[in-house]
């Protein structure tokens, strides 16, 4: 079979229904949760905003705008390497940029939402990937990493999303060995979260800060937050397509995730 044959493959797929494509985006507006960082150290990212341009009126008789006010880390959404100081020198380290041959991948769907369930400051180890990986197949190089916790039930929820208590968020995450282990044994294209950002809601304290945006940009990889049902998705076998937009020197930027899976 050719390349030119297994695209007119996929695309009959498509049209017949066999292939199927999954929404893995939280929906985006007001009420959308957004990470709080502490005041001491950091601006906070505006509440977002969706202002009417005109919707068939006096402003415009027949068409229907907005105009948008969000940071480029709200919702479900993509991290590119300029987004952390360990990234800021990879000269296609910014959406607009990077390769779009990336935004198309194969992904690995790790399912930890029972230990998240009864945890919710569970931390991914190394352990815990080579464990799946023994039950699935390995992770090869160029595919993403999705932990499915199912947080995303969370999502119309901002305080349940954050879950933050007065000591800090709780929220799962991945220790440093595994993303060390993801980028540089597996040489992973990325890790995906279903919390408000790619690490957990204490990773600010470990020994490596924030270790999935440390060492996944340090390699001038990517990162995912706020995905929603990964819970429809395989463990292997599903193609992940995860465009930003083009933003110039974007840091990042809100994407419609989506995956094609078989029917």
């Amino acid at each position: 079979m050719t390349t030119q044959d297994t695209l007119a493959t996929l695309a009959t797929g498509l049209l017949d229904g066999s292939i199927k494509v999954i929404d893995c985006t939280a929906p985006l507006g007001p009420d959308t949760p957004l990470l709080k960082l502490p005041d001491e150290i950091a601006d906070q990212t505006p509440p977002i905003e969706i202002h009417k341009i005109s919707e068939y009126g006096d402003r415009g008789p027949w068409w229907a705008w907005n105009w948008l006010k969000l940071g480029e880390h709200s919702g479900t959404h993509y991290d590119a390497p300029h987004h952390w100081i360990t990234g800021k020198d990879f000269p296609d380290g910014s959406v607009d940029t990077i390769d779009p041959q990336n935004f198309v991948a194969p992904a690995n769907v790790l399912d930890f939402s029972k230990e998240a369930a009864e945890d919710p400051g569970f931390l991914l180890t190394v352990e815990h990937i080579k464990a799946w990986e023994a039950e699935h197949g390995e992770i090869k190089e160029g595919e993403w990493v999705l932990f499915r916790t199912d947080w995303d039930k969370f999502n119309t929820d901002e305080d349940a999303f954050l879950n933050d208590k007065g000591e800090g968020p709780v929220t799962p995450g991945p220790t440093a060995e595994a993303i060390i282990y993801l980028m540089e044994e597996k040489k992973a294209l990325g890790w995906g979260s279903q919390c408000i950002g790619t690490d957990a809601g204490a990773a600010g304290g470990f020994e490596i800060p924030f270790p999935a945006h440390n060492l996944l940009h340090k390699h001038n990889k990517y990162g995912l937050a706020s995905l929603a049902n990964l819970d429809k998705l395989p463990p292997k076998g599903a193609v992940f397509v995860t465009a930003p937009l083009k933003i110039v020197k974007g840091t990042g930027s809100p994407i419609r995730a989506l995956a094609l899976v078989a029917g």
